[in-house]
């Protein structure tokens, strides 16, 4: 059956799959079909240029396919990755470093190195030095969920 489509369908099997993939990619969370999809587009673009040799078999389509998603996927994520742009919000899904830096007040003291803070609407876990309730500290550092306070 599968035999057949390709038959059927030709170098533009490629690019059906390359689609396919693409539009799964809509649907799927992540980001990786993206890049064997487009491996499945270069693909049947050589199918385009060799679909007539005799080398070009289903065997080395499938080669050429694995070895492009492979290249393709590396290329792509490393693009993506160094491709930092700066932005004017550094610390929108980073709640925790965005506070850095912010004063309050201690709703609870420090005891055993351990208190909480209200910041807006949130109350944070502390870590610092022993200090009663009421006393302003300064937000130096940010570990998750923890925040590192000490006297402002």
């Amino acid at each position: 059956m599968f035999d057949n489509l390709v038959v059927q369908l030709g170098p533009w099997s490629w690019w059906v799959l390359g689609l396919v993939l693409l539009a799964a990619e809509l649907v799927v969370p992540g980001f990786f079909l993206v890049w064997i999809g487009l491996a499945a587009i270069i693909v049947g673009a050589l199918s385009l240029l060799f679909w007539e040799n005799t080398f070009w078999i289903w065997q080395v389509q499938l080669l050429v396919f694995a070895a492009s998603a492979v290249i393709v996927t590396l290329l792509g994520r490393r693009y993506v990755y160094n491709n930092n742009q700066t932005t004017d919000e550094p610390f929108l899904n980073q709640r925790g470093a965005s506070l850095v830096g912010r004063t309050a007040t201690l709703n609870e003291p420090i005891t055993e190195g351990r208190g909480r803070i209200r910041l807006d609407d949130t109350f944070w876990t502390v870590m610092g030095p022993d200090l009663p309730a009421g006393t302003r500290v300064k937000v130096v550092a940010s570990n998750g969920r923890d925040l590192t306070v000490e006297t402002a």
